[in-house]
């Protein structure tokens, strides 16, 4: 069997990994200039070491997706982790910003990492190869 790739998809999930990983690394910069839906604590980004930290995370995330849009099908587990972790994480802060009087959040960051996670999931499923039964192998009986 050989295996068809699929050119057009696989362009679409290099792009999408690049805005993506483009998105992580403005992470900091977005929340200066809309806080209300990026920042869970009052005051400037810079005076939460959690906020600090979770830019940190994103943005070293942002780097290798960036690099994975290169030979995407060379970086599926970490495309899946971006998407597994995009929901789980915008799952807990949806909740949270119920909890907590956080609503801009389901139009800022949680909107985000699950636009993110389908569209990198749709897109890497899509641009996975195909078997084909181009050839007729022997099934060695």
């Amino acid at each position: 069997m050989d295996t068809v790739t699929r050119p057009r998809t696989r362009r679409l999930l290099q792009i999408a990994l690049v805005v993506v990983g483009a998105v992580m690394l403005l992470f900091y910069p977005i929340a200066l200039v809309w806080p209300s839906g990026w920042v869970w604590h009052h005051g400037a980004p810079h005076e939460s070491e959690y906020f600090l930290m979770i830019a940190g995370i994103y943005a070293t995330l942002g780097v290798f997706l960036i690099v994975a849009a290169r030979a995407p099908e060379a970086h599926r587990s970490l495309i899946w982790f971006t998407v597994w972790s995009s929901v789980v994480h915008a799952a807990i802060m949806a909740v949270l910003s119920f909890r907590e009087g956080h609503l801009a959040h389901l139009w800022g960051d949680v909107a985000a990492l699950l636009l993110a996670a389908i569209v990198l999931a749709v897109l890497l499923i899509a641009s996975s190869p195909v078997l084909t039964n181009r050839e007729h192998v022997p099934s060695g009986r």
